[in-house]
């Protein structure tokens, strides 16, 4: 089975996660994916994830200056992106229940 297609469907919230632990921008939201186990999460992968999830009005952004260089996007949660992250976590667990029940038993 390939993991992509697995994957889709929890990335957006792992994303969602790192940005409610504290205020940051998209590289360090890849080195954190990284960090987790999530290997070869690229810019052009990422990218949608937080223009879906600002749409959505789930994370704010806002332009800063970077220590490094030019102007970086720092991206935060918003109280509905927090509810909406409360509730997945919920049903994720829900379905990692019955799923290990019934695969693993």
């Amino acid at each position: 089975m390939d993991e992509s297609q697995l994957l889709k469907g929890i990335l957006e919230a792992c994303v969602l996660h790192i940005i409610s632990q504290k205020e940051t921008y998209g590289y360090q939201i890849i080195i954190d994916l990284d960090q987790a186990g999530f290997h070869n999460i690229i810019e052009g992968t990422l990218y949608p994830i937080l223009t879906r999830l600002e749409k959505k009005e789930y994370i704010s952004c806002r332009k800063g200056k970077s220590p490094l260089g030019p102007t970086r996007k720092y991206y935060s949660i918003t109280p509905l992106g927090q509810k909406s992250l409360d509730e997945y976590l919920i049903v994720y667990q829900s379905v990692i229940d019955k799923t290990n029940q019934l695969l693993f038993k």
